[in-house]
């Protein structure tokens, strides 16, 4: 049903973010919010400003990100789906547009997310992979990975798999599912789900699951990160352009915690 009035609008937004600095705006290259509030500028004849669920780095693509933004003009919803499709760039997409709550907040109200980190493993480099998965070319053991990802289940501190300059206030976060999936020689897929994320949380699980993959380390070395809270212990980040943010999950209102969520 479409509304004369849209006073609050959640855009899902597909992206490729290898071009861009991240979604957020910076002073040191083009960010998908930028390029985002730059379309809707010449869609509503005016300024505005929108909220995403979270930031994705330089390079992390997106299948599912949620953003919303306040609009001063009433258009039926279509217009910002089709319209502004129509004025962004062939590596950003709106996926949906929907009217909500104008007390939604696409970060406060966000109650999880789910990410995928992609992984190619033949024994020689993919030109079609090289800007959407991290190419490693030595054969990993699948069922070793799958029992250190298992260590990560549930709630704790995850101190040694958070990036030096994360903000936030505490490293506690609570995942719903580690799993790895797919082929030895081929695509192996990581796909990780929680409440809430530290920054270059998946990045850094990826590069101690491939350690482990390696059989650089045994399964058990994941819980022995996990209980030493030291970074500088696990693994490598993993590049960035295996990276996407798969879907934000939203429930009637805002967290009840005080979650920071990177």
């Amino acid at each position: 049903m479409l509304f004369l009035t849209v006073p609050r609008i959640k855009l899902t937004l597909e992206y490729d973010g290898t071009h861009y600095v991240g979604w957020q705006i910076q002073e040191n290259g083009p960010s998908v919010q930028g390029r985002i509030q730059r379309a809707l500028a010449e869609l509503l004849g005016e300024s505005v400003t929108i909220t995403g669920a979270g930031r994705t780095d330089s390079g992390v693509h997106a299948l599912g990100q949620v953003a919303h933004f306040d609009s001063p003009r009433a258009l039926p919803l279509k217009a910002y789906w089709m319209g502004l499709n129509g004025l962004l760039p062939d590596d950003i997409a709106v996926v949906q547009a929907e009217e909500v709550d104008p007390a939604f907040d696409a970060r406060r109200w966000a109650r999880g997310k789910r990410y995928r980190y992609r992984i190619g493993n033949r024994r020689v480099r993919s030109p079609m992979r090289r800007e959407t998965h991290w190419e490693i070319f030595q054969p990993l053991d699948l069922e070793a990975m799958r029992a250190g990802a298992a260590a990560l289940l549930g709630e704790h501190d995850f101190q040694s798999f958070r990036a030096a300059d994360c903000q936030a206030r505490h490293p506690v976060r609570k995942l719903r599912k580690v799993e790895v999936t797919g082929a030895v020689g081929d695509e192996i897929v990581i796909e990780v789900e929680g409440t809430a994320f530290l920054k270059h949380m998946v990045r850094n699980i990826t590069g101690s699951l491939v350690d482990v993959g390696k059989s650089k380390h045994p399964p058990g070395w994941i819980s022995q990160l996990l209980a030493a809270k030291d970074r500088t212990q696990a693994g490598v980040t993993a590049p960035a352009q295996g990276l996407s943010l798969v879907e934000v999950f939203y429930g009637d209102g805002p967290r009840s915690d005080d979650v920071d969520d990177e």
